[in-house]
């Protein structure tokens, strides 16, 4: 028995996993920044989004199966969760700030203009203007997806978080072709790499939010997720509300404003 309403965490190689996957994913990127391709990105990224998708089904086994997630570890999650979420906010925030400064003070270093000299900038009315689209339809589907949660409608459950799913994989393929046809790269001065640099760390967090959104179908058709106990779910959909509101963002500093 236990004399306190806190979960002491056991054991878990996760973690553990976790971080030395992130590490070998930073240095093959550094490596591929300077011209050496190799598989073991790939691979390095598909085993850390395996680990976090393993880690995320031990933590709602723990709330379901085991009943470690009391009323007062419940408000910890959320509340650690709602501080990840403000510190991603001032993390982007950089981003923002560093737009509107170059474009509202340009120096010599980008031609006294903005965007600098030489760099044509995307048409905010097309692609751009697109994905902002099929994002916030994503979380439109997200948000019907948890009302039916609540009425303990599962068929439909699943079918908003798939949609969600589908249209999220939609934003991303979109996303790759727009950096494949742009007329700039990441090593087109500040411009390109304050827009390639936000616009993919906004990329990474869209899959990431995928995997949350794949765990949480799972748990739900398991059965393992109900209209009470429902904390991965709810989590999932904060972070994909967060997702909507960065790229809104994105969307009119980097595109509309930038350009």
């Amino acid at each position: 028995m236990k004399f306190h309403p806190f979960h002491i965490v056991s054991p878990s190689p996760w973690p553990f996993m976790l971080s030395v996957n992130l590490t070998v994913t930073i240095v093959s990127v550094f490596f591929m920044f300077n011209g050496m391709k190799s598989f073991i990105l790939q691979t390095s990224i598909l085993s850390t989004l395996i680990v976090f998708m393993f880690w995320m089904i031990d933590i709602a086994r723990e709330s379901g199966e085991m009943g470690d997630h009391t009323k007062e570890v419940q408000k910890g999650l959320k509340f650690g969760f709602t501080l990840f979420i403000v510190s991603e906010v001032m993390f982007f925030a950089s981003f923002f700030s560093a737009m509107f400064y170059l474009s509202l003070s340009p120096d010599i270093s980008v031609g006294g203009m903005y965007p600098p000299m030489g760099i044509s900038s995307l048409d905010y009315s097309l692609i751009p203007l697109l994905n902002s689209i099929i994002l916030l339809s994503s979380g439109i589907s997200i948000t019907w997806s948890h009302h039916s949660l609540m009425e303990n409608n599962k068929p439909q459950t699943i079918l908003g978080l798939f949609i969600t799913m589908i249209l999220g994989a939609m934003f991303l393929t979109i996303q790759i072709v727009e950096y494949y046809n742009s007329s700039f790269s990441i090593s087109d001065s500040v411009f390109g790499s304050v827009f390639f640099v936000s616009t993919g760390f906004h990329g990474i967090h869209v899959m990431v939010g995928l995997i949350f959104i794949s765990t949480s179908i799972y748990l739900i058709y398991k059965n393992k997720m109900t209209s009470v106990n429902h904390q991965l779910f709810e989590m999932s959909a904060w972070y994909w509300h967060f997702v909507d509101v960065v790229w809104m963002f994105l969307f009119i500093i980097l595109y509309w404003w930038g350009g």
